[in-house]
């Protein structure tokens, strides 16, 4: 014989049957936090304070086995007993109730055969061991009875127990629950925060297994889809005092407008009291299930304007056909063993009732008159409008009877095979573990037609989402907003009040979500939610809001201003109608004229010594290729066409070898003049007459000619659009479809140009006053220097510009031929005709 840390209790709740179950209920709290005491405490000390809500759960299961027992059809012939105890919410007196309830005799520590008949009756205890405990209302003591009665194989169904740890089934193979696990609670309000797009959030959790592993499950559903947490508070029940004022600090420093806390009502109500001094009332709070049906906190006017708009996970709501009138019926002259009952009594009507023995309670109370009723009276303990724990308890009833129906209603009753522990029992031999198995295959369907099964350890992920909103009375009214069911998420937005006071979602994020046109760039050093928004590169749009990234246009499009979508590229060629096109026309037509007009005074003075010295025949040449050098720069303006990009090429190369064809014979018949002077070489004349002199030129002329031609008919320049320079406009140019060609009229150019250049340098001090090598040797010069930096500002240019470069070219070599050939001449017979003399020309 031993004792369980002092004698049993006295305040329960039984009722014989065919078969007992067992429940344990927090009915009773201590005022204040005290750690567990495993002395020699006297029983009940300080639990004093009767709460109204597991009153109200310890009913649901008398009222749940009441219905059960006039079900012709669940369990016929068997009556369900119940044994129930209260456990002051500590562990010490919750293992010794579970072991009192499972050993069927409290003075007995006797475990080994806890089932044995018994037919001692009482008020705390029936004789023999139950086959079932409903119960305990948390998770620490949950864990510890699975833990102790998990040998003995006793189911333990949980009606409020959410850690996700129980659901092991290695460790916990004996424990059910009716309520969902705190994972589902999680990553309901993750889905919450994903579909309401809250990107920035703080969280309060209180430190222990449920605020710490919620945090954690929050933390990895939100994982990836644009959620973070700014900050995380922990609370500690012992120093609730300090944490709550530290708590409220953090929230009106954070920038989050959107506060998760996973915390006991008691703490949260802590917290938004301090919140309430520093006049914190802008925030959006999301409630977890411990404190989001809190009347205590929905009640409470001084912190109402901190509360308000609520936003919450609540267990989900049910109604019990007949359950209301059931507790309005509860009368201690009909319950007179009902000890929890007569104290609601005394508490609520402020009167005793008379005890079976005669005598009163010693409490300065007046005796009841007999009328007090709960018919008729608004009372918490009469609502059953939206039962939550109490339908769990319900479902917790009726989920052992469907087990204990399972077994009680084979058809091999009588088999002798005691070693099957499937075998069916009578109501007096049930064992714990064959209970055990039919618990894990119980199918329920509830007489309000709910249908219920057990997922492991787990049932189905079944929640409310509720809001706190405002009444003109004061206190806060809780609204039903939404339903969770699995993976199923309803949420009906325009019901919800939030805390702003309107029906708009209230916004809360670290950077404001990029608009489209720009995109998201994360700050080096910060979560994901924290970004900066770059506008996408030319070419580049996002259409949407908050984009990661941007999308390239298609070739033949670009992105307009706003980079927000994309348009088709405009048509850019040199024009004659821009800036540019002008310029150079322009400059084009007035080399044109000045040619023109160096052209007329030449013909004018064509009789004058110093035309006729330059050999007048190749001058005027001269100045008629330079005129068709200048016009053929403006066939390379305008829209490219297939004919004007084999013409702007063949004129540009055929128009410049004659000029640079026509210096080179004057060069060479200088040379030759002079050379001729001396003994011997009169010979040489011969061969530079005008017939060769013209001749010549034919045949240099004639060789570009040769060349254009095979190119032009074997690969042509043909016009196409250019994409590689990346804008809004497309180019219209003349490809060149063969590199080579066109190398080839340039080297030809330039070949005849070098040469020209070497001969006119030979001859540069041949003894006259007036020497044209000299003048030839300038302009070549010039016109080499123009052309070598062609080719690589040719090369390097983008677009239209670089049919502007090629104009440049051909205007710049053709001034500076037409300057320093023809500007001395006609300075010297318009401005100082005395000089145009053959004396002086032939002076030395």
């Amino acid at each position: 014989m031993c004792s369980r840390w002092g004698a049993a209790g006295n305040k329960g709740l039984f009722q014989d049957g065919d078969v007992i179950i067992g429940g344990l209920f927090n009915l009773y709290h201590t005022p204040s936090y005290r750690e567990p005491d495993f002395t020699g405490m006297p029983e009940y000390e300080s639990c004093s304070d009767l709460d109204l809500e597991p009153l109200k759960h310890i009913y649901a299961m008398v009222f749940a086995v009441e219905e059960i027992n006039r079900n012709s059809t669940l369990l016929p012939g068997v009556k369900l007993g119940y044994q129930v105890l209260d456990t002051c919410g500590r562990y010490p007196w919750a293992m010794r109730s579970a072991l009192t309830l499972v050993g069927g005799d409290s003075h007995s520590c006797n475990l080994t055969a806890p089932f044995a008949s018994n037919k001692k009756t009482g008020v705390t205890t029936g004789g023999q061991g139950v086959p079932l405990i409903i119960g305990p209302a948390t998770s620490t003591v949950s864990i510890m009875l699975s833990r102790i009665l998990g040998p003995l194989s006793v189911p333990v169904i949980s009606y409020l127990a959410t850690c996700p740890c129980l659901s092991d089934r290695s460790k916990f193979p004996n424990f059910f629950r009716t309520i969902p696990s705190d994972v589902y609670q999680a990553g309901a309000i993750a889905q919450l925060a994903i579909r309401l797009k809250w990107a920035w959030i703080g969280a309060v959790h209180v430190n222990n297994a449920y605020g710490q592993l919620a945090i954690q499950v929050f933390q990895e559903e939100v994982k990836g889809k644009g959620v973070c947490l700014e900050f995380i508070e922990k609370v500690h029940r012992e120093t609730i005092e300090t944490d709550a004022k530290r708590a409220a600090l953090t929230i009106r420093a954070a920038t989050a407008r959107v506060i998760l806390i996973f915390c006991w009502y008691t703490d949260v109500k802590k917290v938004f009291q301090e919140l309430a001094k520093i006049n914190v009332t802008d925030r959006q709070f999301v409630a977890s299930e411990a404190w989001s049906t809190s009347e205590d906190i929905l009640q409470d006017v001084t912190v109402s304007e901190v509360a308000s708009g609520v936003v919450g996970v609540a267990i989900r709501s049910s109604t019990i056909s007949g359950f209301e009138k059931y507790l309005r019926g509860l009368h201690p002259v009909h319950n007179p063993g009902d000890a929890f009952l007569r104290e609601f009594w005394e508490k609520e009507f402020g009167c005793t009732q008379e005890r079976r023995s005669g005598s009163f309670q010693k409490a300065a109370l007046p005796p009841c008159s007999g009328v007090e009723s709960l018919e008729g009276v608004e009372h918490p303990f009469t609502d059953t409008s939206q039962l939550r724990v109490a339908y769990n308890v319900y479902l917790a009833v009726y989920a052992a009877a469907h087990a204990l129906h399972s077994i009680l209603s084979c058809s091999n009753r009588d088999s002798p095979d005691e070693s099957n522990t499937t075998r069916c029992s009578s109501p007096k031999q049930i064992k714990p573990v064959q209970l055990l198995q039919h618990l894990s295959k119980v199918n329920v369907t509830t007489p309000q037609g709910d249908f219920f099964y057990f997922q492991g350890a787990d049932s189905p992920a079944k929640y409310d989402l509720v809001n706190w909103q405002k009444t003109p009375e004061g206190p806060l009214k809780m609204v039903l907003i939404g339903r969770v069911d699995g993976f199923d998420f309803h949420l009906n937005d325009l019901a919800v009040q939030w805390s702003t006071g309107s029906s708009q979602v209230p916004d809360s994020v670290c950077s404001e979500s990029c608009p489209p046109g720009t995109r998201r760039a994360n700050r080096k050093g910060e979560p994901v939610c924290c970004f900066d928004c770059i506008p996408c590169a030319d070419g580049e749009i996002s259409k949407e809001t908050g984009s990661f990234h941007c999308e390239q246009c298609p070739p033949d499009f670009w992105s307009n201003e706003e980079r927000t979508v994309c348009i088709h590229r405009e048509l850019d060629f040199l024009s004659f109608n821009e800036t540019l096109g002008i310029t150079l026309t322009t400059a084009a037509v007035s080399g044109a004229i000045a040619t023109a007009a160096v052209f007329v005074v030449f013909l004018n003075y064509r009789q004058t010594p110093m035309v006729r010295a330059n050999n007048s025949e190749l001058s005027f040449l001269l100045l008629l290729s330079l005129k068709l050098c200048f016009l053929c720069s403006l066939v390379f303006i305008g829209r490219p066409s297939v004919w004007s990009c084999r013409f702007q090429q063949a004129a540009f190369g055929i128009s410049f070898v004659l000029c640079i064809s026509c210096l080179l014979v004057k060069t060479m018949v200088v040379l030759a003049v002079f050379r001729s002077a001396r003994p011997g070489a009169e010979t040489l004349l011969k061969w530079f007459g005008p017939s060769q002199q013209r001749g010549s030129i034919c045949f240099f002329t004639g060789v570009q000619v040769l060349i254009c031609a095979i190119w032009l008919s074997l690969s042509p320049p043909m016009p196409q659009r250019d994409l590689g320079f990346q804008g809004s406009k497309v180019t219209m140019e003349c490809a060149m479809e063969s590199i080579v060609g066109f190398s080839l009229v340039l080297g030809y150019i330039g070949l005849l140009a070098c040469t020209c250049l070497l001969l006119a340098f030979l001859a540069r001090k041949l003894p006259d006053n007036f020497n044209e090598a000299k003048l030839i040797t300038f302009s070549m010069l010039i016109f080499c220097a123009v052309w070598v930096a062609f080719v690589p500002a040719y090369v390097s240019s983008p677009g239209k510009y670089v049919v502007a470069v090629e104009i440049f070219a051909i205007l710049a070599s053709s001034y500076g031929l037409l300057l320093c050939i023809f500007a001395p001449k006609c300075f010297i017979i318009l401005l100082k005709p005395e000089k145009n003399t053959k004396k002086y020309l032939m002076a030395r």
